[in-house]
C-alpha cells in the first residue's frame, strides 16, 4: 500500500524538514598596506594572511599612492607607516585619506616612532589608532578590527603618553625660548634664528635643546607641531 503524503511531521527526527538557511558570514575586513620598505609589507602581508577575517586588498610604498589606492579601493583599513622617504609623509597621506573618504576609510598608524609630537600630529590628521611595530600579532590584528568598526586603537605605551599629556600641566617656555620658538615655525635655520635675534649659534642651540626637552621631542618639526597643537607660539 503506497503512503499517502501529507505535511511533514515536526516530530519526525528522521524529516528533513525545511532546508536549514545558510548562516551569514562577515566579510573579511579589506585592508591597504602603506611602507616604503618592501620586506615590511611582505611581512605584514604575510602575517595577515592568517587571518580570514582580513584581506590585503592593495600595497603603497608612498604617501601618494596610498591616498590613489585608498580612493580607488575604498578599504576599510589603512595600515599606515609615518616616514614613508621623500615626498608626503604618513600624516599628510592620513589627513587626505580621512578628509576625502569622509571618514570612511580608517586609517590605523602603525610605526617605531612613539614622540608625542608623532602621536599628536597623527591623531589630529584623523588616524583612527596608533600601533607600534614592536607590537605582539593578536594586538595587531585586534587593533585592525577595532579600526575597521571606527573604534579607537592605542598600542598600551601611546595610551599612556597621551593619558600623561592631558594630566599634565602646559609646559613653561621662557620669552627668549618662546622667541625662538617663534622664529622656528617661521623655518628659519639656527643661523637665521641667531641673526633675527641677535644671539651666537650656541645660544640658539642651547635654547633648542631646552625647548625639545620641555615639549618632549626631538626634533624641530615636533617642537613647532606640539607647540601649535598647545598654543605656545607667541
Amino acid at each position: 500500500m503506497t503512503p499517502t503524503t501529507g505535511p511533514t511531521d515536526p516530530t519526525d527526527p528522521t524529516d528533513p524538514g525545511e532546508p536549514a538557511a545558510p548562516a551569514e558570514t562577515t566579510p573579511p575586513v579589506r585592508v591597504v598596506l602603506c611602507d616604503d620598505h618592501a620586506v615590511v609589507r611582505a611581512g605584514l602581508r604575510a602575517l595577515l594572511g592568517s587571518d580570514p577575517d582580513v584581506a590585503v586588498v592593495g600595497e603603497a610604498d608612498s604617501g601618494a599612492e596610498a591616498v590613489a589606492l585608498a580612493a580607488k579601493l575604498a578599504p576599510d583599513v589603512v595600515l599606515m607607516d609615518l616616514q614613508l622617504g621623500p615626498g608626503m609623509d604618513g600624516v599628510e597621506a592620513t589627513r587626505r585619506i580621512t578628509a576625502a573618504s569622509g571618514g570612511s576609510v580608517h586609517v590605523l598608524v602603525l610605526t617605531t616612532y612613539d614622540t608625542d609630537a608623532d602621536i599628536t600630529r597623527a591623531i589630529e590628521a584623523g588616524a583612527t589608532g596608533y600601533l607600534l611595530k614592536a607590537e605582539r600579532p593578536d594586538e595587531l590584528f585586534t587593533a585592525i578590527h577595532s579600526a575597521a568598526a571606527g573604534r579607537t586603537a592605542l598600542s598600551a605605551p601611546v595610551a599612556r603618553r597621551v593619558m600623561a599629556r592631558m594630566r599634565s600641566p602646559r609646559p613653561t617656555l621662557t620669552d627668549r625660548e618662546r622667541d625662538i620658538l617663534g622664529q622656528l615655525s617661521r623655518g628659519l635655520t639656527n643661523r637665521d634664528i641667531a641673526k633675527a635675534l641677535f644671539l651666537s649659534e650656541a645660544t640658539v642651540k642651547t635654547h633648542l635643546g631646552r625647548i625639545y626637552d620641555k615639549l618632549g621631542v626631538d626634533t624641530r618639526a615636533g617642537a613647532v607641531a606640539v607647540a601649535k597643537e598647545q598654543r605656545l607660539l607667541p
